[in-house]
Formats: C-alpha cells, structure tokens, sequence
C-alpha cells in the first residue's frame, strides 16, 4: 500500500518554497517586473536573498529543517514589523501570507522535506526514509 503523508508533504514543501522564491527574484532581480527592488544591503535586500536562496533550497528539499527553521522567523520579524502596526487583524494589515508562510515553515522545520527531497537522498538526520516495498 502506498503512503501518501510523505509524498504529499513534498508537494507542499516544493509549492511553497517555489512561491517563496518567487518574492525573494522580485526583490533580487525584479521579476516579474513592477515589484519592489530594494538598494543593495538595505533590509529588504537581505530578506530577498533569504527568499530567493532559502526558498530555492525549500523547494529542492536541502537542509530543510534549518532553513525552514530561519524562513520562520524572517517571516515572524517580518510580520510584527511591516504588517502589525498597521492593524491587529491580517486581513486588514495585509499579513495573511506572512503568518501562512510563518507556520508552514514551522511545520517543515519539525516535519523535514519528505520523501521526495534531497536531505532524504543524502541520509540527513531526521529526513523521512524510503519506505519499504512489499514483494508482492
């Protein structure tokens, strides 16, 4: 019987790590173009190399649980300091994403990259094994 829990915790890891980076080459590389692109060392710089380069390894599955563990808590600093000062409420601060973003790379931090990920191929501590097959 197959066990859909690690493969599907794969999919999430690679969809948000892909969008993740996706606001880390807007900050970086203005793409796709119109976005915010921030002076070279200025705060948002660093959260785009963090976005772009931490989403990147995310979605590859590669130290996952410490870059996970770091994506969390740009997301927590970066919540409290752009988005709740302007409302208590998410869906008036426009914070939303960053507390899903928060929480989910929470959970990968203590769920690791799955079965599908590159910390399983290179027997990282913690990574989820390849599950058996039954010969049948």
């Amino acid at each position: 019987m197959i066990v859909w829990e690690p493969r599907m915790l794969s999919i999430l890891r690679i969809v948000v790590g892909l969008l993740f980076m996706e606001h880390g080459l807007s900050k970086l590389f203005n793409f796709p173009p119109g976005t915010i692109h921030p002076s070279f060392l200025a705060l948002l710089w660093f959260a785009g190399v963090l976005e772009c380069f931490g989403g990147a390894l995310v979605a590859l599955g590669l130290f996952t649980r410490a870059v996970a563990f770091l994506l969390s808590g740009e997301m927590a600093i970066g919540y409290f300091m752009f988005h709740a000062p302007k409302s208590f409420f998410p869906l008036q601060n426009g914070g939303d994403a960053a507390v899903l973003y928060c929480f989910v790379f929470l959970y990968l931090c203590f769920a690791g990259g799955g079965e599908w990920s590159l910390d399983r191929l290179r027997g990282a501590a913690g990574a989820t094994p390849m599950p058996a097959r039954s010969g049948a």
